[in-house]
C-alpha cells in the first residue's frame, strides 16, 4: 500500500516507476494499492488513462481492504491491439510508462533497452511492427534510425524529445498518444 497524500507532482519517470513496481508485484502474485492521492496526481492518472490500472483509494484502510479483491488480469485491463509498437530507451521506468500508456490506448507494445532486440522484434514476420519509438536515452539515435531504415524502409520512427521523461506525465503522455495516433492514421483517411 502506498500513501501518495503528500505527492504533489508526478513526472513520466515517476509514473513509470509506479508502473514498474506494480508490474513486479503482480508478477510475484502481489499487488499495489495507492491511497490519498492528491488532486494533481489524480489528474495525471486520469489524463494518462491509468485510473483503472491503479484504482486509487481514499484512505489507507480502504486500500488495505482492497487487497482481498482479485486484481484485474492484463486481458481485462488492456483492449485488443491494433498496431505493434516497439519502444527503445535506456530507462526501464520510461519504458514501463510508455508500455502501459500505449497498451491502454489499444496498441501492442514491446519495450527494450537494446537496439538489437528492438530490430529483431520489429523484423518479426508473424506480427509486423508499425512504429518504433526512440526514447531520449537512446545513444546515437541517427545510428538506430539508420539500422531500422536499412531493415525496414517503410517503418515509421518517432523519437522523443530530451526532456520527455522529466515533463509533466499527463502532458507528456497525452502528447505521445496523440503523436502516435497521427503517425498511425491510415493513408487516404
Amino acid at each position: 500500500m502506498l500513501n501518495l497524500g503528500e505527492v504533489t507532482y508526478l513526472d513520466s519517470g515517476g509514473l513509470g516507476t509506479l508502473i514498474r513496481l506494480l508490474g513486479r508485484l503482480r508478477f510475484t502474485r502481489g499487488d499495489l494499492k495507492i491511497c490519498q492521492v492528491s488532486p494533481s496526481v489524480m489528474k495525471v492518472l486520469d489524463l494518462t488513462n491509468l485510473l483503472n490500472v491503479f484504482h486509487p483509494h481514499s484512505s489507507e484502510r480502504e486500500a488495505i481492504e482492497a487487497f482481498s479483491h482479485r486484481p484485474q488480469t492484463p486481458r481485462e485491463t488492456f483492449g485488443a491491439a491494433s498496431h505493434r509498437i516497439v519502444c527503445l530507451d535506456s530507462s526501464l521506468e520510461l519504458l514501463a510508462f510508455m508500455r502501459v500508456l500505449l497498451q491502454r490506448s489499444g496498441y501492442d507494445v514491446f519495450t527494450t533497452q537494446y537496439l538489437s532486440d528492438a530490430l529483431n522484434i520489429a523484423k518479426s514476420k508473424v506480427s509486423p511492427t508499425t512504429l518504433v519509438i526512440l526514447g531520449p536515452g537512446v545513444p546515437s539515435k541517427e545510428t538506430a534510425i539508420e539500422k531500422f531504415r536499412e531493415s525496414l524502409p517503410n517503418l515509421k520512427v518517432l523519437h522523443l524529445p530530451a526532456d520527455f521523461s522529466t515533463s509533466d506525465a499527463d502532458q507528456a503522455g497525452s502528447e505521445l498518444v496523440n503523436r502516435v495516433r497521427s503517425l498511425l492514421v491510415p493513408t487516404g483517411k
